[in-house]
């Protein structure tokens, strides 16, 4: 049996941390705090094996993405230590205060960017692309397909883009989630496939 990972004081520190950055976010048009998805991205984490940097990274991992304007790369590694900190800079698609480059070039520079990464990188990025992909197809089970209208990339986009993230994780990342990934994806790829283009 593997050694046991010991969530310590520096979780503690992180979850309140992380629930400071984002204490008025939202999940996309819910009144669902955002903190619920970075405790399942870290649960999911420590699911498959995750370590306590890991889990910590987890729940930081939109942090600069999200919170730029309140916390910084410097600051996360101050607090939480490099290896957070570098994983939570590869699991974010845009870092900055200028103008963000459009969806499709963030996406694909993301994609590219992921093909290079190691494993603990891959393991934060499949929970989180996991939870937001299970998140999507039971809004989409609730509320049909004005879910879509959430988002900045279409129906199409999104499909290509979470079945781009999936062959991925096929080809890089041994888990069991990959699997699951692999079912929500297809499921989702056929809603988006459905519904009516955007006009």
């Amino acid at each position: 049996m593997d050694e046991l990972t010991v969530l310590g004081e520096r979780f503690a520190a992180a979850v309140r941390y992380a629930s400071a950055l984002h204490r008025e976010q939202r999940r996309k048009d819910t009144n669902i705090p955002y903190v619920a998805h970075l405790l399942c991205v870290a649960s999911l984490v420590l699911d498959q094996g995750g370590d306590e940097d890991e889990a910590i990274a987890a729940l930081l991992h939109d942090a600069l993405e999200d919170q730029g304007d309140r916390t910084s790369e410097e600051e996360v590694r101050r607090r939480f230590g490099d290896k957070v900190a570098r994983i939570v800079v590869a699991c974010s698609d845009f870092i900055g205060q200028g103008k963000k480059p459009d969806w499709q070039t963030r996406k694909e520079r993301y994609l590219a960017h992921l093909e290079k990464q190691p494993a603990e990188v891959l393991r934060v990025s499949l929970a989180d692309k996991l939870h937001n992909a299970r998140s999507i197809v039971a809004d989409l089970r609730i509320s049909g397909d004005s879910v879509w209208d959430r988002f900045t990339g279409d129906p199409r986009q999104q499909a290509w883009y979470y079945s781009s993230i999936l062959e991925i994780f096929r080809l890089r990342h041994d888990s069991p989630l990959v699997a699951e990934l692999g079912a929500v994806v297809t499921e989702l790829v056929d809603r988006a496939q459905r519904a009516p283009a955007r006009t």
